[in-house]
């Protein structure tokens, strides 16, 4: 009974001292912010350690904007914009592939997405590019490679034709939604608004198992017959939509389906690569990298017969080298 009694005791003090210290650690880690337009915040210990920096800019309206920066200041930047409902962890191999081969690679969590501010407002292609431009202006990033896949196409596609004036060398389009996704009376070949209805109804419904199925199935084509699955590339996509926001993933739909792009694509004057999977399930080619091609300027076209949506992630190796080719070659 002694024995049973000092247990007891001891554990009810553990559990006092792992409150305490789970306390003292969470008050530590208040993250101070000093400047509306793009300081780094950084997260004191309290204890005279040193840790790394949380890394993100405050934009002029409030939201916390998360970022990767990688590799020598000195070197030519590229700067990544991830897909629905992902982060900027989606682009890993993209990363350590450009870094290793002497970039800086840089890429953010946009607005309610990964690490960034859960904000209510604001989840449109106006306030992401312009969070984009908050972010190169902070790290004054010039000679820029913007690359973006998926919805960050058209993020990306707007912050350079709006905003990327003299800081842009190049672009990539992967798997990109421009010029429009949504069916109209102009854009014929779109999809019908009850995809995206639809796309709602089951993130609204149920998202954990909504975004389990989107990855398992179209965007890697894993529904495919005879498609080799990865549960680790499933659940990893499922971790990264499952961090943001579900407002910002509702939103967001309506952003990257009924956002017309024609007019920045046809602002864009620097060399752009155009890069879609031939078996996109998400973004049907004929209706996107086709006609993105023939609206922008300078642009080369190149569709992979048989790959995906996701094609960034089950062919790397294909993607980054006809990456490092083109941004790597000298401008005309």
């Amino acid at each position: 009974m002694v024995w049973n009694n000092s247990v007891a005791r001891l554990a009810r003090t553990s559990r006092r001292k792992l409150l305490t210290a789970s306390i003292m650690s969470a008050m530590s880690l208040t993250i101070r912010s000093t400047s509306a337009v793009g300081k780094e915040t950084k997260a004191p210990t309290g204890t005279g350690e040193t840790t790394p920096p949380v890394t993100s800019i405050m934009t002029r309206d409030g939201v916390h904007i998360f970022y990767k920066d990688w590799g020598p200041k000195s070197a030519q930047p590229i700067v990544f914009h991830h897909g629905w409902p992902l982060s900027s962890d989606d682009w890993d191999a993209q990363m350590l592939f450009f870094l290793s081969r002497g970039y800086r690679v840089i890429a953010h969590d946009r607005r309610g997405h990964g690490r960034s501010s859960q904000v209510s407002e604001g989840h449109d292609m106006d306030h992401y590019a312009t969070d984009v431009a908050a972010l190169t202006e902070h790290l004054d990033l010039r000679n820029a490679i913007h690359i973006g896949h998926s919805t960050g196409g058209g993020e990306a596609a707007r912050y350079v034709a709006r905003h990327g004036k003299d800081r842009v060398a190049k672009l990539v389009l992967i798997g990109a939604v421009p010029p429009l996704m949504l069916k109209t009376e102009t854009n014929p070949g779109g999809l019908p608004i009850e995809v995206f209805d639809n796309l709602r109804n089951q993130l609204a419904a149920n998202r954990a198992q909504f975004y389990f199925d989107f990855a398992s199935g179209p965007f890697y084509g894993y529904n495919r017959p005879g498609a080799e699955t990865s549960q680790a590339v499933i659940w990893n996509w499922w971790r990264q939509g499952m961090s943001g926001s579900a407002k910002a993933h509702l939103d967001c739909i309506k952003a990257f389906s009924e956002t017309d792009f024609t007019d920045d694509l046809k602002a864009i004057a620097v060399p752009t690569l155009v890069l879609h999977g031939g078996d996109d399930q998400i973004v049907p080619v004929s209706d996107s990298a086709v006609l993105s091609a023939k609206l922008l300027q300078h642009s080369q076209l190149k569709i992979y017969d048989l790959l995906p949506h996701g094609l960034c992630t089950t062919q790397p190796g294909i993607v980054n080298a006809d990456i490092l080719a083109f941004i790597s070659a000298r401008r005309a």
